[in-house]
C-alpha cells in the first residue's frame, strides 16, 4: 500500500473515506492471490479515488460485515 502514500492527492482522498470504506478497499486488494493482481488493484484503487469513488467497483463487500459475507458465499457458488 506504499503506492497510496506517494501522492498527496491520493492521501487526501484516502483520508476522506470512512474506516469501513477503507477496509473494503484493503480487503479487495488483499483478497487477490497473485502479487501482480494486488499491484493492479492498488493502482485501480488510486484511480478510483481520483474519480471520486468511495468503494471498490466490483467487490461484493467486506466479509467482516455479516450480511456481505452471505452475499459473497452466494456469489461464489454461482
Amino acid at each position: 500500500m506504499k503506492m497510496l502514500t506517494t501522492d498527496e492527492k491520493t492521501v487526501v482522498y484516502w483520508n476522506t473515506l470512512t474506516p469501513l470504506a477503507r477496509n473494503e478497499f484493503i480487503c479487495w486488494v488483499e483478497h487477490a492471490k497473485a502479487d501482480e493482481t494486488r499491484t493492479r488493484r492498488i493502482q485501480r484503487t488510486i484511480e478510483e479515488l481520483h474519480e471520486g469513488k468511495r468503494r471498490p467497483c466490483c467487490w461484493p463487500g467486506s466479509v467482516h460485515r455479516p450480511h456481505k459475507s452471505v452475499r459473497t458465499e452466494t456469489h461464489r457458488q454461482t
